[in-house]
């Protein structure tokens, strides 16, 4: 999820006390600390020494899968990951050809400073950061807004500089979050990690909004119904999201609540060289603080330099030494191996879809809830340019010559990448959801690349962009993507119940026996699913359960989210 306009950035920053503590991603549904959980010098647990060097299941390797897979060896274990493409899942960074320095993010691209967890592996990493150019963000030096409905597009460098319609919005949308979402005491709650008066909170809120969707929140509040539907409209195309945020006016207000509350849509950052370096560098990353494995030992060398292929069945083995029998993982060319346990990670859909899965693995309700799991879809298209012209100036104007770009027409959001002068650069001409993606599912990046610039061209007649590109473009639809099948997990109205089912799943001791020992982690798994945080959280789920499964335990001063799940575990609409 990507979600930053120029209605919000700082929206609420001048209000808040200078000795505030921060926000922080803290997660109303499970407000665990998993910050201060990686930071703890007692670690994240023990296995009994028996147990060192077991092999136990990773299927994927995204960022869900490489976090799981790299404590788990930190542990002790022996993580076996499985894989069906590259390393890094949706974090998927590529450079242009001839170009190995210009690289862009078909995936994740930025992400907020207030996701901790995820940051404590990028400081770990020693990776570097940079801000991203968000619409009217500090480090973006113009925006342009292009909208049908208004006779000119809007130029701004500043918030301060919108014209009125798009700060009543502002004013409105803050309004309705306040007066009819308790956004101050909410995120007061969070900064104090309050997580007894945050739950208070947040069950109400559930309670209240899970049947409820965003337009149906935003067009309900009466700070909306005090504007007019032209106002709403405004909102949905630019006023929060990347290009616009109607696409997703079916989706869960709960989905958007979680985001505006930690201020997800905020202050985010990309990394340089591309967000895959994460985790391909955790991958080959060797720990210090290791249990069993010699010194230098990273994931990389227990597997050879390479992970296992693609996986077509999960089973219950049948290995009369193991608990039910253990996990039987299947690779696409016919390998089989039994483990005591397995971290699934991949899109949940691949269990039906392509993933031969015992059906016995897990209850009906849950099945239901993978079933029932709502993807969005995702398109972007690059191009590498000769220079970042965009910072000529129109001797007319007096402006840049082009500007990062919200619009109604079919590009929707065009972002502006420079890596300095004197080099070449990238602009996303396009990032589109849902519809919007969809108009560009059957063309290819050729034939999007030509309407996309036949649509910017209205928008900056006496400008020629084609003339600086140098390269062939590059491309992605999620949706087409056969591991994928969608950008990432939104919950619809309703749709509370599976989201708790599913993060649930990994404290197994009221399953029956045949259902524990598969732990399911990643983007579909999380209450924040979109933000790379909650995919680094669920992997620490799921290493707690299989540390739990084997028979493990934390320590006392460090207590784990499975140790505390009495007190913190999601609120039950049942």
């Amino acid at each position: 999820m990507t979600m930053s306009t120029p209605l919000h950035d700082e929206s609420y920053a001048a209000e808040r006390p200078a000795d505030a503590p921060p926000l922080t991603m803290l997660s109303p549904d499970f407000p665990f600390s998993y910050d201060h959980y990686l930071a703890s010098a007692a670690g994240l647990g023990q296995i009994p020494q028996q147990a060192h060097g077991t092999e136990v299941a990773v299927v994927g390797a995204g960022l869900a899968g490489v976090v799981a897979a790299y404590e788990l060896m930190k542990m002790g274990l022996k993580p076996v990951i499985y894989e069906a493409a590259g390393i890094g899942g949706r974090l998927k960074s590529q450079s242009f050809d001839g170009a190995p320095d210009v690289v862009v993010d078909l995936g994740g691209m930025r992400f907020p400073t207030t996701g901790r967890a995820f940051y404590h592996y990028v400081d770990l990493l020693d990776l570097e950061t940079r801000a991203f150019p968000n619409p009217l963000s500090p480090v973006t030096p113009s925006t342009v807004i292009d909208l049908a409905h208004e006779p000119e597009p809007t130029y701004a460098e500043t918030e301060a500089e919108l014209p009125q319609l798009y700060r009543d919005v502002a004013e409105a949308w803050k309004k309705a979050l306040r007066d009819e979402a308790e956004l101050d005491a909410v995120q007061d709650a969070i900064r104090h990690r309050d997580a007894a008066e945050l739950k208070r909170l947040w069950n109400e809120l559930v309670s209240r909004f899970d049947d409820e969707s965003f337009y149906g929140f935003v067009a309900g509040s009466e700070a909306f119904k005090a504007l007019s539907w032209k106002h709403i409209e405004t909102f949905g195309q630019v006023g929060f999201g990347s290009g616009g945020w109607d696409t997703d006016f079916p989706n869960s207000v709960l989905e958007v609540l979680r985001v505006v509350f930690t201020d997800a849509d905020d202050d985010h950052r990309g990394i340089v060289g591309g967000a895959q370096r994460l985790p391909e560098s955790l991958w080959r990353h060797a720990p210090e603080d290791i249990v069993h494995w010699p010194q230098g030992t990273s994931l990389e060398s227990l597997h050879s330099g390479a992970p296992r292929g693609a996986v077509i069945g999960i089973h219950r083995g049948e290995d009369d030494s193991l608990p039910a029998g253990g996990v039987t993982i299947t690779e696409k060319w016919g390998r089989t191996v039994t483990y005591p346990a397995a971290v699934v990670t991949c899109q949940s859909w691949l269990l039906s879809a392509r993933i031969d899965t015992d059906e016995e693995l897990f209850d009906p309700e849950m099945w239901n809830a993978i079933e029932k799991s709502h993807y969005m879809l995702s398109s972007k298209t690059f191009v590498m340019v000769d220079r970042p012209f965009w910072r000529d100036i129109d001797p007319e104007t007096g402006r840049p010559v082009m500007s990062m770009t919200l619009t109604d027409r079919l590009p929707r959001a065009t972002y502006l990448l420079d890596e300095g002068p004197g080099r070449p650069a990238a602009i996303l001409l396009s990032y589109t959801w849902n519809d919007d993606a969809l108009k560009w599912l059957p063309l290819d990046a050729d034939e999007r690349t030509r309407l996309m610039l036949h649509s910017l061209h209205k928008i900056y007649p006496n400008l020629d962009i084609g003339s600086h590109i140098i390269g062939q473009p590059i491309t992605v639809s999620w949706e087409a993507d056969p591991n994928f099948m969608g950008a990432f997990k939104n919950n619809l109205p309703g749709h509370y119940r599976y989201q708790e089912r599913l993060f649930n799943h990994f404290v197994q001791k009221d399953l029956p026996e045949h259902q524990r020992g598969v732990f399911l982690a990643g983007d579909d798994i999380s209450f924040t699913a979109g933000w790379a945080d909650g995919a680094v959280t669920t992997a620490l789920n799921a290493v707690w359960g299989v540390m739990d499964h084997l028979g493990g335990t934390t320590a006392a001063q460090n207590p784990g989210p499975g140790d505390v799940w009495d007190e913190l575990k999601p609120i039950s609409l049942d």
